[in-house]
């Protein structure tokens, strides 16, 4: 059965502010009414995820590499050995275009790896590929 679309959440794991600013507004602009939680980092989101009230299923995260105390690769290897988190659809918003990152992102099941600023207008385009997504996509 297919979900609500604004029924589900996103959880943003980033620790740049401006780019947390940034998300908002496009997803705005798109016309998006899904709830927008913010995790700093990796641990804060776990926190997150696991303590039942900030953010339930389904949800899917927009996930940053580069973080202080957690980072992204650190992250998605703790959900995907959880067994309650490993099935979170997890897709990667980042500045790193490194081909090293990609694999390691990819290696834990990602569902798509996005650079931020690599194409005019990204963060309307990581909403618009939300809403996609969503409508096409059952989510655990």
């Amino acid at each position: 059965m297919q979900q609500k679309l604004e029924n589900i959440s996103v959880l943003l794991v980033e620790d740049n502010m401006v780019d947390v600013m940034g998300i908002q507004r496009a997803f705005g602009q798109a016309k998006l009414n899904n709830r927008i939680v913010v995790a700093s980092d990796g641990r804060e989101a776990l926190e997150k995820m696991r303590d039942g009230k900030s953010i339930a299923r389904p949800y899917m995260v927009l996930l940053d590499l580069n973080m202080p105390r957690m980072n992204g690769i650190e992250f998605l290897k703790e959900v995907r050995r959880d067994p309650v988190l490993r099935s979170t659809v997890v897709f990667v918003l980042t500045t790193s275009a490194a081909s090293e990152d990609k694999s390691k992102a990819y290696d834990q099941n990602v569902a798509g790896y996005i650079v931020k600023g690599k194409a005019e207008g990204s963060f309307i385009n990581t909403a618009e590929l939300f809403d996609y997504y969503t409508k096409v996509v059952d989510l655990p």
